[in-house]
């Protein structure tokens, strides 16, 4: 018996594309994201960031940016930076970051710098990113399937849809 078939109670409620319930999302997101192996859950973050019927990827980062610690800034502007390039974050902020960011795309942001970054900008790199390479989708999934207490905050629409793809796995295994 796998992890997942121990979590079948919680997920039969999103099986079948059934995503119209938010009620007990959060609270039933907490318990997959605890006994999920953080793959399953990325590929549920991934499904909710491309959804038509959440905000999209770009405006969803923005608030989670907004919501996240100093070191989880940094740790998604990284990744959204070795997509789209370093250059592109300083267009955006227009000099309006105090901070000196870094010029090459071998220099890290640090958690001090990535708070100095607002979370308009970080939604106009999200969209820029998700244009340029969509792969940076998933990639943002598997850094936030790391913080599942921060995902949480995406509300009960995400994180339905995040549970239907996670029940659609445990379906298919």
């Amino acid at each position: 018996m796998g992890i997942l078939d121990s979590l079948s109670d919680v997920l039969k409620n999103y099986s079948g594309g059934q995503t119209q319930n938010t009620e007990n999302a959060t609270e039933h997101f907490d318990q997959v994201a605890q006994g999920a192996p953080p793959s399953v859950i990325a590929e549920g973050l991934a499904a909710a960031f491309r959804s038509d019927e959440t905000p999209s990827f770009g405006n969803m980062v923005g608030d989670l940016f907004g919501q996240s610690s100093g070191e989880q800034k940094a740790g998604i502007l990284n990744q959204l930076l070795a997509s789209v390039g370093p250059g592109v974050l300083a267009q955006l902020a227009g000099g309006a970051t105090p901070t000196r960011l870094p010029e090459s795309a071998r220099q890290q942001i640090t958690p001090d710098q990535a708070q100095a970054v607002s979370p308009e900008v970080v939604q106009q790199l999200a969209t820029h990113a998700e244009k340029s390479d969509p792969s940076i989708v998933d990639k943002a999934s598997a850094f936030y399937a790391q913080h599942s207490t921060l995902v949480k905050t995406l509300g009960g629409a995400a994180l339905t849809i995040a549970l239907a793809k996670v029940a659609e796995r445990q379906r298919a295994a």
